[in-house]
């Protein structure tokens, strides 16, 4: 029973700060949370090598969930891609600057 209060409590908690992400932070920042916050999931279940983490999501997944639309989403994750913060492609999500998508995802 314990166990499964604190997963409703971890669970209560990681929804009020996306319901935070997605009413103050612009759609870089969304985007940003929203890959840190999927990276620590993905940590906690698997070994992780180096940067790339396996993330079998669409942009329209990615989108659904930030609230923007898959074009808006392609041309973000493009942003990233330039300048040389993260690459997501073929359902694998290479970060290639953890600290500057760290700073965009921060809820501060």
């Amino acid at each position: 029973m314990a166990a499964l209060a604190k997963t409703c409590f971890f669970e209560t908690e990681a929804s009020d700060r996306m319901i935070a992400v997605l009413g103050r932070k612009s759609a870089e920042e969304r985007i940003a949370y929203l890959l840190l916050h999927l990276m620590g999931r993905i940590a906690e279940q698997t070994v992780i090598r180096g940067n790339r983490y396996p993330l079998p999501l669409r942009q329209q997944h990615i989108a659904d969930a930030v609230g923007l639309t898959s074009v808006h989403v392609s041309r973000i994750l493009g942003v990233f891609r330039d300048r040389g913060i993260a690459d997501l492609s073929s359902g694998v999500l290479e970060v290639l600057n953890r600290d500057e998508l760290a700073r965009l995802g921060s809820l501060t």
